[in-house]
């Protein structure tokens, strides 16, 4: 299975640093002639759309307890500069900030939303979900994912929301956000083997996504719909994967 994620990186996987909604230049999007039923035939880049085994996102049940290595963050509050680069809303980080997943320190180059969640646990989806990418030292990317749902206003996202550009284009958060009011205080984590969930979907992911969601205000969750009223990729299927669950 390492030596299969390894070809695919190395056919696949976008330059680290860039977005995934930019890494490839084919047309695609969420619905329509080129929406994710024919992301694989769109560009060969993006053959493993169609034709990988290990896609993401998934359905989270179905998990094994098990005891691994604890999931810290290590993210400095930032004057992040957003993007909307026309498949999401996106903060690009400043060198300095990290995540240790099982052991390995992974260093954080951007953290963007998906509309509903990409993920599901036990079938339910939740309203949005955002993912933070991080680089890992021997290629591919550790990603860590949060549920969100509707409730009390979250400082950092509504920040974020209120200074994030309309149309595409950039834009500088005014003040520093701390990163970690996007994710639970305490939660166990699901983890798994996958991929991007955009083109080209490649395969060398590992992700790590809170059990627990996160609450954000509604009406900041209106004003990312009004952007993009849905950016997620269907659930896809699990096969023969393993999804642990831990502290």
């Amino acid at each position: 299975m390492l030596d299969r994620r390894a070809v695919l990186f190395g056919l696949l996987s976008c330059p680290v640093c860039v977005s995934f909604a930019q890494a490839a230049e084919s047309h695609w999007s969420y619905e329509g002639a080129d929406g994710p039923a024919q992301w694989g035939e769109l560009d060969p880049s993006f053959k493993a759309c169609g034709a990988g085994g290990q896609q993401s996102p998934i359905d989270l049940k179905g998990a094994i307890k098990a005891e691994f290595g604890r999931l810290r963050l290590d993210w400095k509050p930032q004057a992040y500069a957003l993007v909307n680069n026309g498949h999401t809303i996106q903060a690009n980080a400043k060198p300095g900030s990290f995540a240790q997943v099982a052991g390995e320190t992974c260093a954080l180059e951007q953290f963007h939303f998906h509309a509903p969640s990409e993920h599901a646990i036990d079938g339910a989806r939740t309203a949005m979900e955002v993912h933070f990418v991080h680089a890992r030292s021997g290629g591919g990317y550790a990603v860590v994912g949060a549920l969100m749902k509707s409730g009390a206003s979250n400082a950092a996202f509504g920040a974020i929301m209120a200074a994030a550009p309309r149309a595409p284009g950039e834009a500088t958060l005014r003040r520093p956000i701390d990163p970690r009011l996007l994710v639970p205080a305490k939660s166990e984590v699901y983890r798994y083997e996958g991929s991007l969930t955009t083109p080209p979907c490649s395969e060398v992911v590992d992700w790590s996504i809170f059990a627990r969601p996160i609450e954000v205000a509604a009406g900041d969750i209106a004003a990312f719909r009004a952007l993009y009223p849905m950016n997620a990729r269907p659930l896809q299927a699990r096969n023969r994967r393993f999804i642990l669950l831990g502290r």
